[in-house]
């Protein structure tokens, strides 16, 4: 096996080796990496792009003998719950083997102050079998089923538990049947673009535990510290700085390089908190911008508050907002860099997009994700069209996807690009 390694803001190529399907990779440290698998997913959406240069390029670089290549570009949004449960042992392995170079886990905390991996505090009547066991019973809500008028509902959340308790439990696609009249029904609502087909027993892992693993599967890290769903201090004395400070000091324990480790957060104050307490780690911290729920419009710079030249005085130096903020059409519908993204690169910030392929068939314009493109979008293919975009003209050092491999294997095309398009930053 031949070994590249070369390291420019947040892409790398982790590895090159003599096979052509797939590589066992190995990284300096003689850590193993699991075989890099892109399956047929980018040579699907490949076929249904619109022809042009960007598709001929690609189709190139598909027909050419080569060793697929894992990059700190692709970076697995929860795993890879397009297909397995999302924040399982199963969903991070299946997103480290299509070749993502950082890997999310988002971290919340349970009864006893552990942290977990979950996109939400309180999301465990929809990503996990908890309302089919006996720990129902101590949900913050019951289950109450659909009554004719109102939807059924429950609410489950780590903080109800314990960590020995959520380790008994098993992870399943993220959804629910609003008009279930039983707790089987219920558990029966996952979108009819995903599947259920990996979704029999996920396994649930701790903050500590997600750390262990990524660094057996050799990737990088991206937690996302997810907002209290409880009042803080948390019974008084558990505070947002003894949370954020809890997750850093997790990796510092673990003894993960800063530069291998992105905490995120939607709350400015632990970014700046890790930044001003945690400098090695905070150098790499990243700001999940959500501020559209507040009026912010990527059009009307107006509207940030703060704006990018206030962030980066902060000390952020990666910024990342939904897909849909960084890009808008111009007067042909042709897909362009957003008044939002320019002003982010102009201030000297790094850019991070999320997420790519959570929206199903992009045939009716997309949904939420492309909402500002939508007159641009068509077919699955496009979704090609604008990861090109955001890495051509809006220049992001990655991308979260449902499904990483899509993005690893445009990233290991690079070279069959250029001169068409330039190499990613």
């Amino acid at each position: 096996m031949k070994r590249i390694w070369a390291l420019k803001g947040l892409i790398a190529t982790v590895a090159i080796c003599t096979a052509t399907v797939a590589c066992a990779n190995h990284d300096p440290k003689g850590k193993s990496k699991s075989s890099v698998e892109l399956g047929p997913r980018p040579y699907y959406l490949l076929a249904d792009m619109d022809e042009g240069p960007l598709k001929q390029a690609l189709q190139d670089c598909a027909n050419q003998p080569r060793p697929q290549q894992a990059s700190d570009f692709s970076i697995g949004h929860r795993g890879a719950p397009l297909q397995f449960p999302e924040h399982t042992e199963e969903s991070y392995r299946a997103a480290a083997r299509m070749g993502a170079g950082i890997v999310e886990c988002d971290a919340t905390f349970t009864k006893d102050r552990e942290l977990v991996c979950r996109h939400s505090q309180c999301d465990l009547h929809t990503t996990t079998n908890i309302l089919d066991t006996d720990l129902a019973g101590q949900c913050s809500e019951p289950f109450t089923p659909f009554d004719g008028s109102n939807p059924a509902s429950a609410r489950c959340c780590t903080s109800d538990i314990t960590l020995a308790q959520f380790k008994t439990l098993k992870g399943k696609m993220d959804g629910s049947n609003p008009r279930a009249t039983t707790v089987e029904e219920y558990l029966k609502g996952t979108a009819g673009w995903r599947t259920d087909l990996y979704s029999q027993s996920g396994t649930l892992l701790s903050h500590r535990e997600s750390i262990a693993l990524f660094q057996q599967l050799g990737v990088k890290m991206t937690p996302e510290l997810k907002a209290p769903q409880v009042s803080m201090p948390y019974e008084g004395d558990y505070r947002q700085q003894d949370y954020a400070n809890q997750l850093i000091e997790e990796y510092r324990q673990a003894g993960v390089p800063p530069q291998d480790v992105f905490p995120q957060s939607f709350n400015l104050k632990d970014v700046r908190y890790w930044i001003g307490h945690h400098p090695r780690y905070g150098q790499k911290a990243v700001y999940l911008d959500g501020r559209d729920s507040q009026g912010l419009d990527p059009q009307n710079p107006g509207t940030w508050q703060p704006d990018m030249d206030t962030l980066a005085g902060y000390g952020v130096n990666i910024i990342a907002p939904p897909l849909w903020m960084l890009v808008t059409v111009d007067g042909s519908n042709r897909i362009v860099p957003s008044a939002y993204a320019r002003a982010a690169r102009a201030a000297g910030l790094d850019i991070i997009a999320w997420s790519l392929e959570r929206s199903g068939p992009l045939v009716n314009g997309g949904g939420w994700y492309y909402q500002s493109i939508q007159p641009a979008i068509n077919n699955d293919g496009d979704t090609f069209t604008l990861l090109d975009v955001l890495a051509r003209d809006v220049g992001v050092i990655g991308v979260f996807s449902d499904w990483p491999a899509t993005i690893s294997f445009y990233a290991s095309c690079q070279k069959f690009l250029h001169g068409k398009r330039p190499a990613l930053p």
